[in-house]
């Protein structure tokens, strides 16, 4: 039977606020979880992979030169582990979805860069994006998605309210995918506004990042819960067609 592969770093964490966000959405077959020192996972047999939050990428994976920021707290274990697994689940052209490191990852390894520490390079005040908790989220403020994107059509929603817990962004996009969200209200007068979103440009994939957290609204009411509940069940159709 296939299943859905999902990478993290504690999976003990995972197992509490991802899996049950997949359950809920329609998924009934076997779920691996997959961390780093785990051996690299065989994707035959594997209908669908998702990338979880975490701790931040080494700067080497898109500019050897770059320093890492002091503010960063860098899991090099992780990368080593996600990025092949990455381009190898790219290669199988496997439904891919990745969640606020997970998108930032997904964007690295396909070739696109990061902004290290948002307050720094928007100067913006440090508390702008880190609000809640898994189990408190706190929809904090507003996500733009673009009007004529896929993901605006999976999600039903122009703009909506997200739970935010991060101070990495994606800076340069990947060749292979393009921004399609965005928090206006963060800005920056050459990179422009903060980057909340990203699918493949190849519309033939079914590859989604976002930055905001899910899989802690699935069981809210209201447009971001919609939202959340109907880009899992995007995700598990697209793994049950596969």
């Amino acid at each position: 039977m296939s299943s859905i592969l999902v990478s993290c770093k504690n999976k003990s964490g995972a197992e509490k606020h991802y899996l049950p966000a997949i359950r809920s959405a329609g998924w009934s077959g076997p779920i691996h979880l997959v961390a780093p020192g785990d051996p690299r996972p065989d994707l035959a047999g594997v209908a669908g992979f998702l990338l979880t939050g975490g701790d931040d990428i080494h700067p080497r994976h898109w500019d050897e030169a770059e320093t890492v920021h002091p503010k960063a707290e860098v899991d090099e274990d992780r990368d080593g582990f996600e990025i092949p697994l990455i381009r190898a689940a790219w290669e199988r052209r496997l439904p891919i979805l990745g969640i606020c490191r997970g998108e930032q990852i997904l964007n690295v390894a396909l070739g696109g860069s990061m902004v290290q520490d948002i307050p720094d390079h928007y100067g913006c005040e440090p508390s702008r994006h880190q609000h809640g908790t898994p189990d408190a989220p706190d929809m904090h403020h507003r996500v733009q998605l673009a009007p004529a994107s896929r993901l605006r059509a999976l999600l039903g929603e122009d703009v909506f309210l997200v739970n935010s817990r991060h101070h990495q962004a994606v800076k340069r996009v990947a060749p292979a995918l393009v921004a399609v969200g965005w928090h206006l209200d963060t800005t920056h007068p050459v990179t422009g506004p903060l980057i909340e979103a990203v699918e493949a440009l190849d519309a033939t994939r079914w590859v989604f990042g976002v930055q905001w957290h899910p899989e802690n609204l699935v069981t809210l009411k209201g447009p971001a819960g919609d939202a959340a509940r109907d880009l899992f069940a995007a995700f598990v159709q697209a793994a049950l067609r596969l």
